[in-house]
């Protein structure tokens, strides 16, 4: 460990290498991209379009760093089950076309997808995955390891008695620990993905403190807050919000009399939030997912 100095403080720390989610505006949102070197959670309820962001992540992560991405692999570990694959093949088509990538490779053959079914396995997992990245020396090293999602991995297993809590929280702990240890060894980014529950507190208090720089979340027009409770956000660096909102949108076909021939159609509007982050202020863009992709908004 260095001694703290005056030469040490006054030194410029490097800067800390992201990866694009293929997506200016959205790099642009989070500040260039997903940073390595740290733990950033994406908390949503289903649908919102969490998969798909770690989908294309883990595409990206294999583009030159002068395209924002890592030259590397990715492992991504699912709890949710079936894997998109068709999904992910799909992306991958359109990666290939938008990035000029020829047949002869095959993005999606750095994306090692492995499943895990319950916390405990996932602890376990732990020494094959630091193993797995230490001696794995391709062309692509791995350099970013998604959770897909951690909340699935406590929804069953775990009562809510005191015991079960105390074991829970441990669990939380030792887990993190070891991707931290990941991080901090192979300087990865890990990004892991959560759920969200109903909002049943008051306006303040402990539950206030797992939102983070919003008052209220809100998403399919219910009050939510993240998974996992206060002990789980303490284990992550970052955390993201994707909400998702149904809107009604009046449209006119040009009947003479207004209003009587208008249509009512349904959008979904998507947003992703900055919670909160040791590198980024409190920010968020809008996002549309279309067969491409998914793409933020530049209003």
């Amino acid at each position: 460990m260095a001694l703290i100095s005056p030469e040490n403080l006054l030194r410029r720390p490097q800067p800390t290498q992201k990866c694009t989610l293929g997506c200016p505006v959205l790099d642009r949102c989070l500040g260039g991209g997903i940073p390595c070197n740290s733990m950033t959670e994406l908390v949503a309820e289903s649908a919102s379009g969490k998969t798909q962001f770690c989908l294309q992540l883990a595409l990206s992560a294999q583009l030159p760093p002068s395209r924002g991405g890592l030259s590397a692999s990715s492992l991504y570990l699912h709890t949710e089950f079936p894997f998109p694959f068709r999904r992910l093949h799909q992306l991958r088509r359109a990666f290939c076309d938008r990035h000029s990538i020829g047949r002869e490779f095959d993005p999606s053959d750095n994306v090692f997808v492995h499943a895990v079914h319950s916390a405990d396995q996932l602890l376990d997992e732990m020494r094959k995955i630091e193993s797995f990245l230490s001696e794995r020396k391709p062309r692509f090293p791995v350099r970013v390891i998604v959770i897909d999602s951690i909340a699935a991995l406590f929804r069953s297993e775990f009562d809510n008695t005191p015991f079960d809590l105390k074991r829970r929280s441990s669990l939380f702990f030792k887990i993190s620990g070891k991707l931290k240890s990941l991080v901090d060894r192979f300087n990865v980014a890990v990004v892991v993905t959560n759920q969200v529950v109903d909002f049943m507190g008051d306006n303040g208090g402990m539950n206030g403190l797992r939102i983070g720089n919003l008052k209220y979340l809100y998403s399919s027009e219910r009050r939510v807050c993240p998974a996992l409770g206060l002990a789980w956000a303490n284990c992550v660096n970052s955390r993201l919000f994707l909400s998702r909102n149904e809107e009604v949108i009046r449209e006119e076909n040009g009947s003479a009399n207004a209003g009587n021939g208008d249509t009512l159609r349904r959008q979904t509007r998507r947003r992703i939030h900055v919670l909160f982050a040791p590198h980024l202020p409190e920010s968020s863009t809008e996002f549309v997912i279309r067969r491409e992709g998914v793409f933020g908004v530049d209003r």
